[in-house]
């Protein structure tokens, strides 16, 4: 039939008519996928992989590919390439790739293998993938990505990876948010550290071979498009500061997500958006900036000195149970005191079905709801209220283990979950075998990232991106586990196959430093730097960083509306002019300088705030991450508007001073008809 077999269209293109943004772009071309599949879903990748043209092993040696960042995108990536026999260089700006942020997706990685036989399969995968993502994804990408899921753990078993296995010797499997089976594989609480892990030990022995070059404490400020055509980055050794040309037939970007735009988020300290944003400006297109994924799972904020926050795995919601008071004047009591009949089992109560196994987008809003009502636990925060005065809100539910303790014993849940705990144990103080963790919502994954077509090659021919940089597989929610999952399947699956298909046409020719565009993309970088150093004013990148944070959480945050997502545009634009006037950076670029790190990637994240605000603006329908306080159910859920909304928003890089452009691709479902989600 047409639904499964993804042969004929199941929804009309979007007609936009409400427009809240009119006068903060200029509208433009609709953009389609050159490359985009046709036929039965089930067969496009298959076809792909075998109608797309092989580079020989000998052109191969001819051929360099420069990959930034050792996530597990960028090394899967760069370890299949070597492997494959290409040249590769590969940058990162850790002192190694194994610090990489991939190291803290501790839950678990998803694969459709129905090890547990509950009637788990491929489809079922890429139907909750894109359900999860609230139809606001690419069926054809999430397709493959469920297609390959299978082959990923296949590789990592291959490669050592220590994942938990049952009785019987089999893999184990865990539940996530957003599904009813158990299609989620881990390795006790730190499985991305253990599928980095494989990825480094993979790229490293090409390392060995001599086919890749590894480039730590390197920093991408550039991309070198020559004749239309991605061929090389500029960097700057960290270490000496000095600004390196380095030159190929093409770039891959792997360089993670953006979240660290709100100051506090579950990112490392050292994530950025700058390799991201310098191909924005060059010419590859931003698509979705506005889905940002607020984490459920996260050890609250305690005090105004934060720089970061801490995620606690979301596999603790397969045992944990959360809840509040059902009465405010409990909240100060310790939690072992409240009887069973005052608390509210909030999900398991509204969303019987699904219970605290909701998606992470329904999660963290109810959690808000809860606290916002008065019934929020833990050390009262201040924050600032709608009339601007600041008030005192406790922000924080409890996840309680107790039951699974009284269950199956203390001993398996510290097999289980024993890292996690002892991770909280050490940030909070408090025994949660003891007592209830405390959690709330924090910034985590973003869905949107640079705009790329099937084969994950962006606007600019040559320039590719893989992982969490690029928009294409999440829709406006990503599912728990699935990062892992797309990282590892574009890094050795998915851009092998398909970057082939462009690197066929070479031996390509050569370009030397000489070139105009190598001039003027290094030439660009040691201005930018001069004029960073030479600002000389009072403030440090840092408190910029902070100030836009506060802006970006406060009205572009776990809910949006028009006037306040205004606002922010406003303060945004006058937080940039004050930045690039008031700015100050100690030092000099002749050695290792992080206030001058800072202060490029502060700059990159004001320009990416005010570009999310706009598209968050534009899209005045709630759906996934995106909550937008004029569209919502009389319950409260997010409400969808498809007839207006059902494409992915790709904007353009306006100029200097010129506004951004949108393009829209529209999204057809062949296989999938669209539906408004209910987990109840």
């Amino acid at each position: 039939m047409a639904s499964a077999q993804g042969t004929s269209p199941l929804n009309q293109p979007s007609q936009q008519v409400s427009d809240d943004a009119r006068g903060y772009y200029t509208p433009g071309d609709p953009l389609v996928d050159p490359v985009a599949p046709a036929g039965p879903i089930g067969q496009r990748w298959t076809q792909r992989i075998f109608d797309n043209r092989l580079v020989n092993p000998a052109n191969r040696r001819k051929l360099d590919i420069i990959i930034v960042g050792t996530g597990l995108a960028g090394g899967a990536a760069a370890a299949t390439l070597g492997e494959a026999g290409y040249n590769v260089k590969s940058f990162c700006y850790q002192d190694s790739p194994r610090r990489a942020h991939s190291i803290a997706a501790q839950g678990g990685i998803n694969a459709a293998k129905n090890y547990k036989e509950d009637g788990d399969s491929t489809f079922r995968l890429f139907y909750d993938t894109v359900k999860g993502g609230d139809y606001r994804s690419r069926e054809s990408n999430v397709y493959r990505l469920a297609e390959v899921s299978a082959n990923i753990i296949d590789q990592c078993v291959a490669q050592g990876v220590p994942f938990a296995r049952e009785y019987g010797g089999l893999l184990d499997n865990r539940s996530f948010g957003g599904v009813q089976v158990s299609r989620t594989f881990y390795a006790r609480g730190q499985t991305g550290q253990q599928l980095l892990l494989g990825a480094y030990q993979a790229m490293e022995r090409q390392v060995a071979a001599g086919t890749v070059q590894q480039y730590t404490r390197h920093e991408m400020l550039e991309v070198i498009v020559a004749d239309g055509k991605a061929r090389g980055i500029i960097a700057r050794d960290l270490v000496t500061g000095e600004i390196e040309t380095h030159l190929a037939d093409v770039v891959v970007l792997a360089n993670g997500g953006y979240g660290n735009v709100f100051f506090l988020s579950t990112n490392a300290m050292g994530s950025n958006v700058t390799a991201a944003w310098r191909a924005h400006r060059k010419g590859a297109y931003m698509a979705n900036p506005c889905y940002t994924q607020i984490h459920p799972t996260c050890i609250p904020v305690s005090g105004a000195h934060q720089s970061k926050l801490t995620l606690m795995s979301e596999s603790l919601r397969n045992d944990g149970r959360i809840w509040v008071p059902k009465r405010a004047e409990d909240c100060d009591k310790d939690p072992r005191d409240i009887p069973e009949e005052d608390r509210d089992y909030y999900l398991e109560r509204i969303y019987p079905s699904f219970g605290n196994l909701v998606p992470r987008d329904i999660a963290s809003r109810q959690a808000k709801n809860m606290c916002d009502e008065g019934r929020g636990v833990g050390p009262a925060v201040t924050e600032v209220g709608e009339d601007g005065r600041e008030v005192q809100v406790r922000r924080g539910v409890y996840l309680d283990f107790a039951d699974a303790i009284a269950r199956m014993g203390r001993k398996a849940v510290e097999t289980k979950y024993g890292n996690l705990f002892d991770m909280y144990a050490r940030i909070t103080g408090e025994d949660p075998y003891a007592t209830p963790m405390r959690i709330y919502p924090a910034v985590h994954y973003v869905m949107g990232g640079l705009w790329v077509d099937y084969h994950l090659q962006s606007t600019i021919p040559g320039l590719f991106v893989t992982g969490e940089a690029n928009f294409s597989d999440h829709g406006a929610n990503r599912l728990g586990a699935s990062a892992l999952m797309q990282g590892l399947a574009d890094g050795y699956f998915v851009l092998p196959n398909t970057i082939r298909e462009y690197l066929a046409d070479g031996p390509f020719e050569k370009i030397d430093e000489a070139h105009p565009a190598v001039v003027e993309a290094r030439t660009d970088v040691e201005q930018r730097i001069q004029k960073f150093l030479s600002i000389n004013g009072t403030r440090s990148a840092d408190s910029f960083h902070k100030q836009l944070g506060n802006i970006m959480w406060e009205y572009c945050g776990m809910e949006r509306s028009e006037e306040g997502l205004r606002k922010a545009i406003d303060l945004i634009r006058e937080l940039k002019q004050e930045f690039w006037t008031n700015l100050r950076v100690l030092g000099t670029n002749e050695s290792i300088n992080q206030s001058l790190e800072r202060a490029g990637r502060v700059a990159d994240f004001i320009e990416l705030g005010e570009l999310m605000c706009i598209d968050a603006l534009n899209r005045r329908e709630s759906c996934g991450g995106h909550f937008r306080a004029e569209s919502q159910t009389e319950d409260g859920e997010a409400l969808r508007h498809d007839d207006e909304f059902a494409y992915v928003a790709a904007w353009e890089w306006g100029g200097e001073d010129g506004l951004p452009v949108l393009h829209k691709e529209d999204l057809i479902y062949t296989a999938i008809e669209m539906k408004q989600r209910s987990y109840k």
